[in-house]
């Protein structure tokens, strides 16, 4: 019994001793606490502090988006002439030159339309000589009608004369009466020879103008084929087509053996070398945004990597305004959508890096609109003139 109650003496004993051990370092420990809360709020305050210093002079500034993606200038490749494809000369995926061969349609048919406008050309050439060298016999029938009248106008001219100089001799008797009625025969057949002389003349005019528009219809006819020639040869080089830009083949359906209508589309270019970006930021985002302000942009498929641009442009008008049926708020029920607009952004970065980027990745895009806080200023300053001009 003795033994047991020794240890229950010694609790108590031990109890006043660690109470008063803690007596003692309460103090101690309350003041470290205190110390310690006090340099957390100074920490706390002064970060608060420099995050409403940042926030209020950079921070608000910066507009960012994810509903952005890389695009470029697809340029779609189709054919100028319908035909069957007879050889297709690029890969997909495969890196193109500007002008060079992609595809080749059969151009025997158009070789031969080609062939057939040559022979056209020169059946109407060889129509316009031969009406030049029928005007240059008609103008030497000229000549000799020419030659012709003069002679019957002279031999009417001489036959005027002799009835003139017998008619007062028949008159007087001195000459008889048949001898005049024989000479005025015979002037009036002159002056009737010379009129037939003169007809064939004006006939023979007439031919050269006839032959003159022989000649003109052969040339008419010459350059309608040649026309047709040029348009066969055209499409006898339209067969071969080639890459309007440089860039990457993409979305290939063309096939050897396929027949193709003009404007079908056959495969895509892509620029991947001029990538932009097309971000879509709420109006309320863009009332600060300039051209020409910077822009960091990080992509989802490429983390950790962070790309510098510059903005481009600024649509003229939201993309409701774009779409193919823009909506029509002047109706009975209406609700307040935050629109979007389109921004163009340009990319600053190394070829290397560009090639990593294709068209349609999303992106994260921060634009830095400090530079449009000075004309926001301004803008207030105006309007606070203009109130004060009003009162």
């Amino acid at each position: 019994m003795n033994e047991e109650a020794a240890p229950d003496r010694e609790a108590p004993a031990q109890g006043q001793a660690a109470t008063g051990a803690e007596a003692r370092e309460s103090p101690a420990k309350r003041k470290r606490i205190r110390l310690i809360l006090g340099i957390a709020a100074i920490i706390v305050l002064v970060g608060g502090v420099a995050w409403f210093i940042r926030h209020r002079s950079y921070g608000q500034y910066q507009q960012s988006t994810e509903d952005a993606y890389f695009q470029a200038d697809t340029v779609a490749v189709s054919a100028r002439v319908p035909g069957y494809v007879e050889q297709v000369l690029v890969r997909s995926d495969e890196n193109v030159k500007a002008g060079q061969p992609l595809l080749r349609i059969d151009v025997r048919d158009f070789s031969a339309q080609a062939a057939q406008g040559q022979a056209q050309i020169d059946l109407a050439g060889a129509n316009a000589e031969n009406a030049r060298a029928m005007i240059r016999e008609q103008e030497a029938a000229i000549d000799q009608a020419q030659a012709m009248l003069g002679v019957a106008q002279s031999k009417a001219s001489f036959a005027e004369g002799e009835v003139a100089r017998y008619r007062p001799l028949a008159a007087s008797g001195a000459e008889p009466r048949e001898k005049l009625a024989q000479l005025q025969a015979q002037a009036t057949q002159a002056e009737q020879d010379a009129a037939a002389q003169k007809a064939a003349l004006e006939i023979a005019r007439r031919r050269i103008a006839a032959l003159q528009a022989q000649v003109s219809q052969a040339q008419a006819q010459e350059r309608s084929a040649r026309a047709q020639t040029q348009a066969a040869q055209v499409n006898v080089g339209s067969a071969l087509v080639r890459a309007s830009t440089a860039g990457r083949v993409g979305d290939l359906t063309a096939r050897a053996g396929q027949y193709v209508q003009p404007g079908q589309r056959l495969m895509s270019i892509v620029p991947v070398d001029q990538l932009y970006l097309e971000a879509n930021f709420k109006e309320t985002q863009v009332g600060l945004m300039r051209p020409g302000q910077p822009v960091r942009i990080e992509v989802d498929a490429l983390p950790g990597i962070e790309i510098r641009g510059r903005v481009a442009s600024i649509a003229p008008g939201t993309g409701a305004q774009f779409s193919l049926l823009p909506p029509q708020n002047a109706t009975g029920n209406f609700t307040k959508i935050v629109q979007r607009v389109p921004v163009r952004i340009a990319i600053d970065a190394d070829p290397v890096l560009k090639r990593a980027l294709i068209p349609g990745l999303s992106v994260e895009v921060t634009v830095d609109t400090r530079s449009g806080r000075d004309e926001l200023e301004q803008l207030h300053k105006l309007q606070d003139a203009h109130q004060a001009a009003r009162q």
